[in-house]
């Protein structure tokens, strides 16, 4: 479990969270939701303390990072699996190479050793054979399982995505969206997941935690979404809705 508590951060003059208090559970899905500059990237860097907050705690089950010397930040980070927007593959580098990268920083494993648990990594985001393309030859969505084959590299007890439907078809994202889901439940991780996906929100959100402008305005599970009486909840989750009716309707 990770626990925010009367979180604040500020760039300068502009506050961008605004008193933050969040439970996010193991062995389920945490979807953040909210618009665009709504705070939620911000909020996930926040909590992998890339960026430092102004005021509150942040606790890793009884760790407190807002408290944490880098040398403890970094022991920590070995726990932590990041899926980022877009993948941030290395180009330059191999598939092998992408997920060998953060075993190379933060595990004691022979070359053997990496190499199966790549291999491992690899099989569970059901793609073979591709050991040693490069991120240039690969889909969009082989690029995301690689990524999360990556984020996986370490066994992490805590998994961070941000926005991991970016950029992917409506029917990849389904696929992106039950791997997730599934390594969740199977190694028992704490996965927070920054979306404006409303798709993703019904198939695979547990907890859903909706912001606007810096502040938690809502949480709850994804059935009490739609008979919430919160207004900026409806008009978020609504306007979504009929912009993709609007879509449908024009082809």
């Amino acid at each position: 479990m990770i626990s925010l508590r009367n979180v604040y951060k500020s760039f300068g003059k502009n506050e961008v969270l605004k008193d933050i208090s969040v439970d996010f559970e193991a062995g389920k899905t945490n979807l953040v939701i909210g618009r665009s500059g709504s705070g939620k990237t911000v909020l996930l860097k926040s909590i992998v303390s890339l960026y430092g907050v102004d005021s509150g705690s942040i606790k890793y089950v009884d760790q407190d990072i807002t408290k944490m010397d880098f040398t403890a930040i970094r022991e920590l980070r070995k726990e932590v699996g990041m899926l980022f927007q877009g993948g941030a593959l290395f180009d330059s580098m191999t598939v092998l190479e992408n997920i060998i990268f953060p075993l190379n920083f933060f595990s004691t494993m022979t070359k053997k050793e990496k190499v199966k648990r790549v291999d491992f990594c690899l099989d569970r985001v059901d793609l073979q054979g591709v050991d040693n393309l490069y991120p240039g030859e690969l889909s969009g969505g082989m690029s995301k399982r690689v990524a999360i084959a990556r984020a996986i590299a370490l066994n992490p007890k805590y998994l961070f995505c941000d926005e991991p439907n970016s950029g992917l078809d409506p029917l990849t994202s389904i696929v992106i969206d039950k791997l997730i889901s599934e390594i969740t439940k199977e190694f028992n991780m704490t996965t927070i997941i920054n979306t404006h996906d409303m798709n993703s929100v019904m198939e695979i959100g547990e907890k859903i935690v909706f912001i606007s402008e810096g502040r938690k305005c809502w949480e709850g599970e994804k059935e009490s979404i739609f008979t919430s009486d919160n207004e900026e909840l409806n008009n978020f989750v609504f306007a979504s809705e009929l912009y993709k009716q609007i879509k449908n309707d024009k082809k």
